[in-house]
């Protein structure tokens, strides 16, 4: 089996999350600059089989679409057609940034590490990985 990637498409910067080669325990991967995002996975599935990514499409709370969602379709687009061979799927986003936090308290994390931006990134990604490997089972 291949691994599956998710990624928290951001504006500045992007959380990304990938499972293990069973596609079993999804874990925080890294936080890189949204401008080299395609220059760090091209690099990355140089290296690991990637079957399928998935990308957190940010909805607001009523369904309506985000400032972002263009930003992410965009980028959707570019996969598309730089690698077909690996399909990439939108996935609602809704409360991850939030859920982030929960996760962060619930750790004990103090605040200093609860304001790390690109930590709340790649716990963002990690959570959509989650939900989608949930939808799945």
């Amino acid at each position: 089996m291949a691994r599956i990637l998710a990624i928290d498409y951001g504006k500045k910067r992007t959380g990304l999350a990938v499972t293990d080669m069973l596609q079993i325990v999804p874990g925080a991967l890294d936080t890189v600059d949204t401008k080299q995002l395609m220059s760090f996975l091209n690099d990355y599935i140089g290296r690991e089989e990637v079957e399928r990514i998935i990308i957190g499409e940010p909805v607001q709370p009523n369904g309506m679409p985000s400032e972002n969602l263009q930003r992410v379709r965009q980028f959707e687009a570019l996969w598309r057609k730089a690698h077909p061979e690996i399909p990439i799927e939108g996935w609602d986003e809704r409360f991850t940034s939030v859920m982030a936090h929960r996760t962060m308290l619930d750790a004990g994390l103090r605040k200093k590490a609860r304001q790390d931006k690109a930590l709340v990134d790649r716990i963002s990604a990690t959570i959509i990985l989650q939900d989608y490997l949930r939808s799945k089972i």
